[in-house]
């Protein structure tokens, strides 16, 4: 039953169907750990960082 879930959909690597092979799961960064979508692998920052060089004021 699980086979007919993904021969339904085409392959989210590779141009061809679906074969449950599961290899779109596993982390980018650990190839032993399935992806949990912390980010770590797209460099995604909390907070960011700018440099006020000068403040104009209308005076």
């Amino acid at each position: 039953m699980k086979e007919n879930l993904y021969k339904s959909r085409m392959c989210e690597l590779y141009d061809r169907e679906c074969i449950g092979c599961m290899e779109c799961e596993i982390c980018d960064l650990d190839s032993n750990k399935i992806c949990d979508n912390c980010g770590k692998c797209l460099e995604i920052r909390d907070d960011a960082v700018i440099k006020i060089e000068k403040i104009i004021t209308g005076d």
